[in-house]
């Protein structure tokens, strides 16, 4: 019932000082602003691509503020769409799942799905903006069997397991699987990835924090512009080679860089090299 990976949610002090940060990085432009009642933040929200990244600064008591407090800016909820939010209502009914309605999005608790804080919004289409395409991966990092998360998500949102696909990292210090929504058409998926040490940075993270939302991961149809202005901010960003002005697949934004967002970036279609699908990698 999902049908892809459409936003985040980015907990930040200062929305206006945030979203001129992500419009120089990222090329993204301000869509609009709004008001979350379930959140108690005002939001910025940007366009990136054709998904949207909502940057929530918070304007009293509630969710985004006690974020702030416990963790400092970043990652808060993790976006996803499906063209019947009627029937996803009707699944969770059915299963006995606690949800909320804010205005015209749903929200899961943490305490529901493994830590991953989630957003669910009507699927709609939108015009492109800059040189990112869209929004495909959040990740929920786990210390709980991912084999057990990834069997209670195919039941809350509908997903075929047999489209998921394993992965695994000795770099990074994980195992698990991609919850592919619809693949070979598309790259969007829930990442569930089970640490193996408390050694790499995601072992850390998870052992500090448990099963919880780590990070996101964006595709871009014109690397060498976002690579660029990477480069003439002087951003801290990990290539995936060795070398940061040559490199030209991607790589990872430093999470200082985005107030808090550690941000993973792949040029079109080469992610399908560790989702399954290597006979769907583009040249470089």
């Amino acid at each position: 019932m999902l049908d892809r990976c459409d936003r985040v949610q980015i907990a930040v002090h200062d929305a206006a000082k945030a979203a001129q940060r992500y419009r120089r990085l990222l090329g993204c432009e301000t869509a609009r602003h709004d008001h979350s009642r379930r959140l108690g933040a005002k939001r910025t929200i940007l366009a990136v691509g054709e998904s949207e990244f909502e940057l929530c600064e918070p304007d009293g008591g509630g969710v985004t503020q006690e974020f702030l407090a416990r963790r400092g800016e970043g990652l808060m909820t993790a976006g996803y769409c499906t063209a019947d939010l009627d029937g996803m209502v009707k699944r969770w009914e059915g299963l006995g799942i606690p949800y909320e309605l804010d205005g015209e999005q749903l929200y899961l608790g943490p305490d529901v799905t493994f830590g991953l804080p989630i957003v669910i919004s009507q699927s709609t289409y939108r015009k492109r903006v800059g040189p990112v395409s869209f929004l495909y991966e959040t990740t929920n990092t786990l210390i709980s069997d991912w084999r057990r998360v990834a069997a209670v998500y195919a039941g809350l949102f509908g997903l075929d397991p047999s489209r998921f696909s394993a992965i695994g990292s000795e770099r990074f210090g994980y195992i698990g699987t991609l919850t592919l929504f619809d693949p070979p058409n598309r790259l969007d998926r829930i990442e569930l990835s089970q640490v193996t040490d408390n050694v790499h940075p995601m072992g850390r993270f998870a052992h500090k924090h448990g099963d919880s939302l780590y990070m996101c991961y964006v595709e871009v149809h014109d690397w060498p512009d976002l690579r660029g202005r990477l480069l003439e901010a002087n951003a801290r960003y990990t290539p995936r080679g060795s070398d940061p002005v040559t490199e030209p697949d991607g790589g990872w934004v430093h999470p200082r860089e985005l107030h808090g967002l550690l941000l993973g970036v792949s040029r079109t279609g080469v992610a399908w090299e560790w989702s399954g699908r290597e006979d769907l990698v583009p040249a470089a």
